[in-house]
């Protein structure tokens, strides 16, 4: 599903996506792939299962048009892109082992988390692109860790710091690359124990502000002590340099608690006052939050509600609300948001793959 809205400008993805990944891997792709790519205004990625049960992750226009796969060994959840070396990084669900950093004509490179840790499904570039930053559990220690990962030397792991909570999922970088904005979900986990939550009654949810310098901690929110089973999970930065993020709440079903917000640094939270009928329709669970920058709007999508909603950032307001089973992934558009789902849509088109729970938009707006 496609949400769009009367404001357009001549995008620029569809050219720097080819001039950055070349005339000889352009020649590569089949003639319906190089149509489709002629065609779109941008250019997206995300994973996918298909019908035959095995992985992958293709790069596809804002209509669904499959440009190319790549296969993957073990199913994927989020992904990062670098606007300066055009590389990105899909990352294994938690409790996976596994990243793949790739790019167009280029092989990939394969990475596993060091013995004692995994991955948590998300991470980011720095502003050069030469550095990895991908949240990690530390279950021996029961903490969260930012691992950090060289992108000159194929991506050798070359340090770490403390995400300065439990459970880190989603994570982003500040516009001047000086800050990270780690989602610490707050739900204790250990890979003998699966996908089991092991606090839910002792949860610790926060978000944190990190100096990507030196590690060190500049601010941390926790949530109010009511909310203690409002998992964080899921940020992205609006255009004034906004923290917007989005929630899973892990109480009572009959609860209805506030799911996203935002904040900017030294402020407090502050959460989004959606109305009682939207807030039923996420059903407790938003699976993905995107900020389209140069229309001022927010994203929200729920696989459990089967739900997108568009919110205006400024003033909060619910400005697009529809049904979409199984949605999955959210991100900006030339026309305000596209979303995928479970079930193989993405934007207008019907695919036979099932996308998985993240969009990234190779390109910015």
């Amino acid at each position: 599903m496609t949400y769009r809205n009367i404001s357009r400008q001549t995008l620029t993805d569809r050219r720097t996506f080819l001039t950055m990944a070349g005339a000889a891997w352009a020649a590569t792709l089949s003639p319906q792939a190089a149509f489709a790519l002629s065609r779109a205004d941008a250019v997206y990625a995300s994973a996918f299962m298909a019908p035959d049960g095995s992985y992958g992750v293709a790069t596809l226009t804002e209509e669904g048009a499959i440009i190319e796969r790549v296969p993957l060994p073990a199913r994927a959840h989020g992904m990062t892109w670098s606007p300066v070396t055009n590389r990105a990084v899909v990352f294994a669900r938690r409790p996976g082992t596994y990243a793949m950093i790739f790019a167009p004509g280029i092989e990939p490179i394969v990475i596993t988390s060091v013995e004692g840790r995994h991955f948590y499904g998300h991470g980011c570039f720095s502003a050069d692109g030469r550095l990895l930053y991908a949240t990690e559990n530390d279950f021996a220690g029961n903490r969260g860790m930012i691992g950090v990962y060289d992108g000159t030397n194929r991506f050798a792991r070359i340090g770490e710091f403390p995400s300065y909570g439990i459970g880190p999922h989603d994570m982003t970088l500040s516009a001047d690359g000086r800050m990270l904005v780690v989602a610490n979900g707050g739900i204790e986990t250990h890979p003998d124990f699966g996908r089991t939550k092991l606090n839910l009654d002792h949860m610790e949810p926060s978000l944190a502000l990190i100096d990507t310098a030196t590690g060190a901690l500049i601010e941390r929110h926790a949530m109010p002590d009511n909310l203690r089973q409002l998992s964080t999970r899921h940020v992205d930065i609006d255009a004034d340099g906004k923290v917007w993020f989005a929630c899973q709440y892990e109480g009572a079903r009959n609860d209805l608690p506030p799911l996203a917000g935002s904040f900017a640094r030294g402020e407090d939270i502050r959460f989004l006052e959606l109305p009682e009928e939207t807030t039923l329709a996420l059903a407790n669970y938003v699976g993905a939050i995107a900020v389209n920058r140069r229309d001022g709007l927010v994203g929200l999508t729920s696989p459990k509600g089967g739900t997108a909603v568009t919110v205006e950032a400024k003033t909060g307001r619910v400005i697009g609300q529809e049904s979409l089973a199984d949605a999955a992934g959210i991100a900006a558009s030339p026309h305000g948001f596209v979303a995928s789902s479970y079930s193989g849509s993405f934007g207008e088109t019907k695919s036979r793959v099932a996308w998985d729970q993240h969009i990234i938009r190779i390109g910015k707006l």
